[in-house]
C-alpha cells in the first residue's frame, strides 16, 4: 500500500490553469469523493450538536465540492477513458468510485437535515441507489473474474469497507426520506432500508475479517497503513447510524416493530464495534508518525479519515437519543470539535497543495 503525492483537487478545476490540471485529473484518484463524504457528515455533526452556522456553509461549500467533481469525473472519463478502465480493474482503486454513491447519499442527507428540503434529497437517493447497484455488481464482478490478481497483503486495505459505506448510505437516507412518502409505500421503502443494512453489515463481517488478518498476520510496513484504514471504524460507524434511523422509523413499519429489540442489538453491536477501533486507530497513527517518522502530507485519502470521525459523532448523537443513553452524550459533544478539527486540516492541506507552483504529478493509489 504505497502513498504518493496527488496534484488533483476538487478546487483544482477553478483555482488552476488548465495546462496544470489535466495531469493531475488523469491520475485523479476514484475516492475523491470521499470530500463530500467528510464535508457532509461533519456538517450533519454541526448542525445535531448546535453548530447550525458552520452547518450551513459546510454544505454551502459541498455543494460546489459536489458538482465540481461530478464535472471532474465525467472529464476524466471522457478525456482518458483508459485510465478510468484501468482503475476500475485495479483492486487497490476500485473500491474508491464507491465513494461516489455515498457522496451522493450523504450530500442527501446534509440537505434533509441541515437544508430542510425533500424533493432533490430523495432524487439524490434514487441516484444513489442506482450507483449503489451499478458499482457492486459491475466492480465486484469485474474483480472476481479478473485473471490476474494480487496477493492479499497487496490486494486488501481499509478502503475495501467502501461498499459497506455506501449500502448504508443508501440505508440511512432512505430510512430518513420515509416520512415523506405515501403511508401504503412506507413499509416497503423500509423494508428495502432494513434488508439493505443487514445484507451491508454481513459484509463488513467478510471484509474485516480479511482487513484484519491481513494486520496481524503479515509484516506492516508505514505506508500500508493509508488513511483508508480509518474506515474500518467509520463503516460500523455508518452502519450504526442506519440503524438508529431505523429504530426511529420503526412506528411506520409493522415489520420494523416486531424486529425492534433484534435491530437495537445489531445497532448497539456496530455502535460499540467502531468504539474499539478508535483507539486501535489512534495508537497505529501515533506508531506510524510518531515512531516510524512516516511524513505527514496532504493526500486525498485523508479525507477517508475524517468522514469516520465525524460520522461517530453523529452515529453516537442519534444513539444516545433512540436508546435513552444519556452517559454517552459527552461523547458527540467532543468529537464534533475533533472531526472539525480534522476537516480543517485536511482542507488547509489542499488549499496549500493547490497554491503550490508545480507542472503535475501521479495521481494518489489506495494500494
Amino acid at each position: 500500500m504505497e502513498i504518493e503525492p496527488s496534484s488533483s483537487g476538487a478546487a483544482a478545476v477553478v483555482a488552476a490553469p488548465a495546462t496544470k490540471t489535466w495531469g493531475g485529473l488523469a491520475g485523479m484518484h476514484p475516492a475523491y469523493f470521499a470530500m463530500v463524504m467528510a464535508t457532509g457528515i461533519v456538517s450533519v455533526a454541526s448542525y445535531l450538536m448546535g453548530l447550525g452556522l458552520v452547518a450551513k456553509v459546510l454544505l454551502g461549500l459541498n455543494v460546489l465540492f459536489y458538482v465540481v467533481l461530478w464535472v471532474l469525473l465525467l472529464v476524466r472519463c471522457t478525456r482518458y477513458p483508459e485510465r478510468v478502465k484501468a482503475d476500475f480493474l485495479d483492486h487497490g482503486r476500485s473500491v474508491g468510485f464507491f465513494t461516489v454513491d455515498a457522496g451522493t447519499c450523504v450530500l442527501g442527507s446534509e440537505l434533509l437535515i441541515v437544508g430542510k428540503l425533500w424533493l432533490i434529497p430523495a432524487i439524490l437517493w434514487g441516484v444513489g441507489i442506482g450507483l449503489w447497484v451499478v458499482l457492486t455488481h459491475g466492480i465486484i464482478t469485474a474483480l472476481t473474474v479478473k485473471q490476474v490478481k494480487p496477493g492479499l497483503a497487496e490486494g486488501i486495505n481499509g478502503g475495501w469497507l467502501l461498499p459497506v459505506v455506501a449500502a448504508q448510505s443508501v440505508a440511512s437516507l432512505g430510512a430518513q426520506l420515509v416520512s415523506g412518502f405515501s403511508e401504503a409505500r412506507q413499509p416497503d421503502v423500509l423494508l428495502f432500508c432494513l434488508v439493505v443494512w443487514l445484507g451491508a453489515g454481513m459484509l463488513y463481517g467478510w471484509i474485516i475479517s480479511l482487513i484484519f488478518y491481513r494486520y496481524t498476520f503479515f509484516p506492516l510496513n508505514p505506508s500500508d497503513l493509508a488513511p483508508p484504514y480509518w474506515i474500518n471504524m467509520g463503516a460500523v460507524a455508518i452502519s450504526t447510524l442506519a440503524g438508529t434511523m431505523l429504530l426511529a422509523a420503526a412506528e411506520r413499519s409493522a415489520l420494523l416493530k416486531e424486529l425492534t429489540p433484534f435491530i437495537k442489538g445489531l445497532t448497539l453491536l456496530f455502535w460499540s464495534t467502531a468504539t474499539l477501533w478508535v483507539p486501535m486507530l489512534v495508537i497505529l497513527g501515533v506508531w506510524r508518525h510518531v515512531y516510524r517518522r512516516f511524513p505527514l502530507r496532504y493526500d486525498p485519502l485523508y479525507w477517508g479519515a475524517v468522514f469516520p470521525l465525524g460520522m461517530y459523532t453523529a452515529c453516537t448523537y442519534r444513539l444516545t437519543r433512540v436508546m435513552d443513553v444519556g452517559i454517552l452524550e459527552i461523547v458527540p459533544k467532543v468529537f464534533v470539535y475533533v472531526a472539525l478539527g480534522a476537516w480543517g486540516l485536511t482542507m488547509w492541506g489542499l488549499v496549500r497543495q493547490l497554491m503550490r507552483p508545480r507542472s503535475g504529478a501521479p495521481g494518489t493509489r489506495m494500494a
